[in-house]
């Protein structure tokens, strides 16, 4: 597979001390490269050789349609491991958000080892089965309230207990990713804030001030 990035500048990172985890202690044999916000870390359909985890930043998985309209799989921040595939060629491309830098690994390499590093894949990989079941749940029983409000709270559980978040993605982003209209997304943002669930103290940041309202919501289906 020939990635469209310039693998000439890549660092080989250091073995991580005695005690780091064991995703930590997989990569430690693997290169570190950055990219640019929205350039293509792997392209729809190529070889699914490699495996990514972010260390910096943050990634969109899409799949375009033949009618050119956009899907959105997943959104991936620091620490999460992406690039896993049940078959041979991904069926998303993966793109960097903002500017990130992007730990890479052969796909072997965590497929034959055995062990904590093992055990990692196998829970990397059922991860991906929960975002993927989870996404469906989504979509096809929610409403637009209740996506956007599961989204800002995976959002926010994923960035621990800060007290503001960043909100890496753009409206087209979310709404891609919840299959509403940005129009939509927008609406349904300033219904949540003017419902006092949330505050955005900047565009691409906010804070939840009802954590049990969003909650509810969150979690209501159809």
């Amino acid at each position: 597979m020939a990635l469209a990035h310039d693998y000439t500048d890549v660092q080989y990172l250091p073995i991580p001390p005695k005690g780091a985890d064991t995703a930590a202690g997989l990569f430690r044999l693997s290169v570190s490269m950055t990219f640019a916000k929205d350039e293509e870390i792997y392209g729809q359909d190529e070889d699914a050789d490699l495996i990514y985890r972010v260390l910096d930043g943050a990634v969109r998985t899409t799949r375009v349609m033949a009618d050119g309209r956009r899907q959105i799989g997943d959104f991936y921040l620091a620490g999460d491991i992406f690039g896993l595939e049940a078959g041979s060629t991904h069926r998303f491309a993966a793109e960097a958000v903002r500017d990130s830098i992007i730990l890479v690994i052969k796909a072997s390499t965590l497929r034959s080892s055995g062990g904590d590093v093992g055990r990692m894949g196998w829970e990397a990989t059922r991860r991906e089965l929960e975002r993927a079941q989870e996404h469906v749940i989504m979509l096809g029983r929610k409403t637009a309230c209740e996506r956007v409000a599961s989204f800002l709270k995976d959002l926010s559980d994923k960035s621990g207990d800060l007290r503001v978040v960043d909100l890496p993605m753009g409206r087209q982003d979310i709404a891609d990713y919840l299959g509403l209209t940005i129009e939509t997304v927008s609406r349904m943002l300033s219904q949540l804030q003017a419902s006092r669930i949330v505050s955005f103290c900047a565009t691409r940041r906010f804070r939840i001030v009802n954590p049990g309202g969003l909650a509810r919501l969150a979690n209501q289906t159809l």
